[in-house]
């Protein structure tokens, strides 16, 4: 007898009169205004405007959906074109099967195409949905609980997922991958998010960091799930799929990171760069110098640059003139310097040149 286990759902739709209500398409729609929130935030911080990301959703959600729908056909086609099967259930995204490596793919060519009619960098746009794509796929896996689809390996576990019987499975409880995904998820976008914080990553490193931490913990749990699936050399597709994507986004991080260091100064054409992308400039660094020196002198007027003339009456003047006058003392015409004179009669000078003299005459 189980004791505890995680109870599904008696139905996944609920109908309003004629209008089903489908719990997987909400759970798909709620992943999408979390991603398209976050990524607003994220994208203003950047220093663009407010709106642009919803924009560009508006061509990278379509497009994601039939790619995400392409993908899971095309790899389960037998699922559609089998013998006894019905073509037409391809098209029932309704029911179930969205794969990523797909909606990834094909979404971000909606994306570039709404990135180019607004004259954006696709790389900087795709940093900051990032860890909003990982959130939307944390809600998006808590469809596959209402449909009581892709779980595990049976199990007894106190959090052991609770399968109904129904087509193509049977009763018992199995190993809940849907909740393992969910939960790697949020852990990937609190990464990403940690990282980009932490390292400033820009040019599409945020994003190639996503896809390499997710395709890591999609690794594991697609190596748990039972459902029918094609096998490589005795290993899941999507267990391939996973290495070879992982590897990609990682060289794609390290090659980034050495030809485009730093981030984008601007990600939308006419805004300003945004505070945290602009270089530092260290005291005593020799433009913070340069500009020291030009504030102090349109604060100090032209006449304290160098080489500035003092002007008449100023105490500065009056100073230089009597240094001068002590130099060179003056003698009325014709009179010859009296022995015993002192030098408060040989010059007009001040006190300084007075006091220089007066040795000299005590000893006449």
């Amino acid at each position: 007898m189980d004791l505890a286990y995680i109870p599904s759902p008696s139905t996944g739709v609920i109908h309003l009169g004629p209008i089903p209500l489908r719990g997987y398409a909400f759970c798909i729609i709620i992943g999408v205004f979390v991603a398209v929130w976050l990524g607003n935030r994220r994208w203003i911080a950047r220093g663009g405007k407010p709106g642009t990301v919803a924009d560009i959703a508006v061509w990278a959600v379509p497009f994601g959906l039939v790619g995400g729908r392409l993908y899971h056909v095309i790899t389960d086609y037998q699922l559609y074109f089998g013998e006894g099967r019905n073509w037409v259930d391809a098209f029932k995204i309704w029911e179930g099967g969205l794969g990523i490596w797909g909606a990834i793919a094909l979404g971000a060519v909606g994306a570039w195409i709404g990135c180019r009619l607004r004259g954006i960098p696709l790389p900087a746009w795709a940093d900051a949905l990032a860890p909003g794509i990982a959130l939307a796929q944390a809600c998006g896996r808590w469809g596959n609980w209402f449909n009581q689809e892709l779980y595990g390996r049976a199990t007894d576990l106190p959090w052991a997922l609770k399968i109904s019987e129904g087509p193509n499975r049977v009763a018992g409880t199995y190993h809940p991958t849907f909740l393992y995904e969910s939960l790697w998820c949020v852990g990937v976008a609190l990464l990403v998010i940690w990282a980009d914080r932490r390292f400033k990553l820009g040019h599409g490193r945020a994003f190639a960091l996503y896809v390499a931490a997710y395709c890591v913990g999609r690794s594991w749990i697609e190596y748990m799930r039972v459902d029918e699936a094609h096998h490589i050399l005795g290993v899941r597709l999507n267990v391939w799929t996973s290495i070879v994507v992982f590897l990609l986004a990682v060289t794609y991080l390290v090659l980034s990171a050495k030809l485009r260091p730093g981030r984008e100064a601007i990600v939308e054409p006419d805004r300003e760069p945004s505070g945290d992308s602009e270089p530092a400039t260290e005291a005593g660094s020799e433009p913070a110098k340069a500009k020291a020196g030009a504030a102090s002198v349109v604060k100090a007027g032209p006449e304290s640059a160098a080489g500035a003339v003092p002007k008449a009456g100023s105490e500065p003047a009056a100073k230089a003139g009597a240094a001068t006058e002590a130099a060179a003392p003056k003698t009325e015409a014709g009179d010859a310097p009296k022995a015993g004179a002192t030098a408060e009669d040989k010059t007009t000078g001040g006190d300084e040149a007075a006091g220089a003299k007066a040795p000299e005459a005590k000893k006449l």
